[in-house]
């Protein structure tokens, strides 16, 4: 008959495996294809979303630099997390306030956790990178993941709003000193 193992050992047992488990679905998952804006699940206010690239995502502009960076066309409302590689690591579509920040290059220069936006949505993942005409032009999502209602005419804002898991991907991704490009 074969010795029985103490329970102590079947837990431990377990528990190696599972965090074994738990690396390699890590893992696995990071060198996989990453989410973009287009399989988000749409919200009850679609008409003023930003109408998401059906096929593959949109190819990084020309002239948007090199190495690791965030690219923000003002033209496409789209942004890319490029890596320094120059692979892409996620794309999506985004919606601009009314103030637009000048076409060149940026470096993130503060973060905020969270707050309220000047339109009084409450909003997080806050990257600043640029101000223009004295309105501070940032990336952040809504906590509640709505998307922004039209502006209200004559307000002026700088956010440059996106969905909840674009935020969350950006607000990993830019970190602060990285550089920010922003393209026609």
């Amino acid at each position: 008959m074969p010795a029985r193992l103490p329970s102590w050992a079947w837990v431990t047992g377990l528990t190696v495996g599972a965090i074994a488990a738990v690396t390699v679905l890590g893992v696995q998952a990071d060198r996989g294809s990453h989410p973009t804006a287009a399989s988000a699940k749409p919200s009850s206010t679609a008409s003023a979303q930003p109408t998401p690239t059906p096929s593959a995502p949109a190819k990084v502009p020309d002239g948007s630099g090199t190495g690791r960076r965030v690219v923000y066309s003002l033209g496409e409302k789209r942004v890319w997390l490029v890596d320094a590689s120059e692979a892409t690591r996620r794309t999506f579509t985004v919606w601009p306030g009314s103030v637009s920040p000048d076409l060149g290059s940026y470096t993130v220069s503060s973060r905020n956790a969270a707050t309220t936006g000047s339109d009084g949505v409450q909003i997080e993942h806050i990257i600043y990178f640029t101000a223009k005409a004295g309105i501070s032009v940032a990336f952040s999502n809504a906590v509640d993941g709505a998307s922004p209602p039209p502006a209200a005419s004559g307000t002026k804002t700088g956010g440059v709003r996106m969905r909840k898991a674009d935020g969350t991907a950006l607000w990993a991704f830019g970190t602060v000193g990285t550089t920010v490009t922003v393209v026609k």
